[in-house]
């Protein structure tokens, strides 16, 4: 049976102490990142929609490189939106500047109705570099 390995990125181990999850599990070669939202270094939503989203991608990189990984190593990616008809636009901006060519990962967007105050998130899996 493969080991998990908790990962939390620097700086962010009380958020997710309080809520009681891990920011990621490496488990063998393969990362899987909880979702990732733009949460301000006290937790609190960032109120801005576009700049949530680019928190939200930020915190994600953070995570990613506690885990040996960058965006490049990212296969499959899950968003949910709340609001996904009035954010769509925004968020395919910003996911263009982040993936500017191919090969895109997988990605599905999911909307819901509810983020614990926040609009956007993400969550990942990722192949660890040898």
């Amino acid at each position: 049976m493969t080991k998990r390995e908790t990962i939390f990125p620097a700086g962010r181990h009380e958020l997710y102490a309080v809520h009681k999850y891990s920011a990621a599990i490496r488990s063998g070669d393969l990362l899987f990142v909880s979702g990732q939202v733009g949460s301000r270094a006290d937790g609190t939503p960032e109120p801005e929609f576009e700049a949530q989203v680019r928190l939200a991608f930020e915190n994600l990189k953070a995570t990613l490189k506690a885990g040996g990984c960058g965006l490049d190593d990212i296969i499959d990616v899950t968003t949910f939106h709340t609001d996904p008809e009035k954010q769509f636009d925004t968020v395919l901006a910003i996911k263009d500047e982040i993936f500017p060519a191919a090969p895109y990962p997988n990605w599905t967007a999911v909307g819901v109705n509810w983020l614990a105050g926040f609009n956007f998130e993400i969550k990942v899996v990722a192949r660890i570099p040898h």
